[in-house]
């Protein structure tokens, strides 16, 4: 739901990624230009170094993608181990480049993630650089601009909305592990089997059947059959995706949801009494078939109302904001607020009246409810003023102690850290087969280049009339 990550605003737990693509056939020929950032994340850009990532480039592709030894080590963090071939090692088919080209490996390989074994398998595509990033919670880190988005979000819950016994209404969720079943990710939130939600070239597989979670909505239906009405979950999630200052294959969500019964939607309406949550009707665009138009207005109310307090709690009063009609797979009517900031209007989260199929399978059938989810990076971005999302990745000084303030709510502006001009090369190559998919290549580039790389553009391509066998 919502703009997970800095610019987009196509992705997200209510916007799952369902982009599709034309497969490049063997003879098309793509020239590609990767900008090696003077801004990036408290590196200046080295001439000769990034000369000679992007000769790795061109050898990667003359070897049809193998993976290069030299710039892929990257260190695993202690709770990443991977048994069998070197991830590093592996390479595909010298006749076709599958989306898994990064981990095609023998079904025997054994994925050891967060303590537990993940056999590998025809559907494993994670890269050893992704695994390294699994852990490092950057949410949870004390002063980092993430963990500031996420404490005034919390700190603005805890205080507007109490329970019944004086305690918080909302429990918030911060540390649940990232690996979750397919059936989790997907299945659990009505996302049909064939969606182009699910394909190997926008997610993460550990295998056929684990995923690192593609949003924070894949704990929804757990979270309430656990007996919750009222949380927040916040979490790394994990996309395959181009290569800009807005996107990054690892981004944090937070995902809010609030559960009603009946008197608690209508005790504070006059002849609430007289009032359904249900009814046997026919779905709309303002409603769903089981839901009654009086409770469906009301959830829609609230769900807004506590939005707009949110955002006007994190950007000050005074806040313009408007609201544009949507689709999500599990939310109807469907929403993604817009606010208009420093006279530009943003979209910053997607909400709506939760899917009833999905709260009846969860156990809560006798309730109604919303959900939202934003995207930290999103807000960090706008509020911080910071222009790459690859910043927030950084270990240099000069941008984390920007961020050590007295108070989480204290204004901050980020100030860059190099002066430095970035480096424009150009590459070309032959693509090997009509399985290529451009995130093959954006995990290449990750993988060698690292977040050195600040971006990658397609400039033109090339498909030979002749039919090239296999042309290299």
């Amino acid at each position: 739901m919502l703009p997970a990550q800095g610019g987009s605003s196509r992705r997200g737990p209510f916007s799952p990624p369902a982009r599709g693509r034309a497969g490049a056939g063997a003879a098309t020929r793509a020239r590609l230009s990767a900008r090696l950032g003077g801004g990036g994340p408290g590196r200046a850009a080295a001439t000769a170094h990034g000369a000679a990532i992007l000769r790795e480039f061109a050898m990667a592709m003359l070897w049809k993608f193998m993976r290069v030894a030299k710039y892929s080590k990257t260190a695993l963090s202690q709770e990443v181990k991977v048994r069998g071939t070197p991830v590093y090692s592996r390479h595909s088919s010298s006749r076709s480049v599958p989306s898994d080209f990064a981990a095609n490996t023998p079904s025997s390989n054994i994925v050891e993630l967060l303590g537990k074994a993940y056999p590998q398998d025809d559907y494993s595509n994670v890269t050893e650089k992704i695994l390294s990033k699994v852990g490092k919670n950057l949410h949870n880190k004390k002063h980092h601009p993430l963990w500031l988005i996420k404490e005034q979000v919390k700190d603005h819950f805890y205080k507007q909305y109490i329970g019944r016994f004086g305690t918080p209404l909302f429990s918030v969720y911060d540390g649940l592990s990232p690996v979750v079943t397919v059936q989790q990710n997907f299945d659990s939130l009505l996302i049909p089997q064939g969606h182009a939600s699910r394909k190997k070239e926008d997610n993460y597989y550990l295998n056929r059947d684990h995923m690192l979670r593609a949003h924070t909505s894949a704990h929804q239906w757990d979270l309430i059959h656990s007996g919750l009405d009222a949380f927040l979950a916040v979490g790394d999630v994990y996309r395959r995706d181009t290569i800009d200052n807005t996107h990054y294959p690892v981004f944090h969500q937070m995902e809010g949801v609030r559960l009603f019964s009946c008197h608690e939607l209508f005790c504070s309406v006059k002849d609430g009494e007289d009032f359904q949550l249900f009814e046997q009707g026919h779905r709309t665009a303002h409603k769903q078939e089981s839901h009654t138009m009086e409770a469906v207005r009301l959830v829609e109310f609230n769900l807004k109302q506590v939005l707009t307090k949110l955002m006007t709690h994190i950007f000050g009063d005074g806040l313009q904001v408007r609201w544009v009609d949507c689709y999500f797979p599990f939310t109807h009517p469907s929403f993604e607020m817009e606010i208009n900031f420093q006279g530009e209007w943003l979209e910053v989260l997607g909400c709506g009246v939760m899917e009833q199929q999905l709260v009846n399978s969860a156990g809560a059938q006798d309730k109604i409810g919303w959900a939202f989810g934003l995207g930290l990076e999103r807000l960090a971005m706008i509020l911080y003023d910071i222009p790459d999302i690859r910043l927030f990745w950084s270990e240099d000084e000069r941008f984390l102690k920007q961020f050590i303030v007295p108070h989480i709510c204290q204004k901050i502006k980020f100030q860059p850290l190099s002066k430095y001009p970035p480096l424009i090369n150009d590459i070309s190559f032959w693509l090997p087969s009509e399985t290529y998919s451009k995130n093959d290549f954006y995990d290449l580039a990750r993988t060698i280049g690292g977040d050195l790389i600040e971006k990658v553009v397609l400039l033109d391509e090339f498909t030979h009339p002749k039919v090239w066998p296999d042309a290299v």
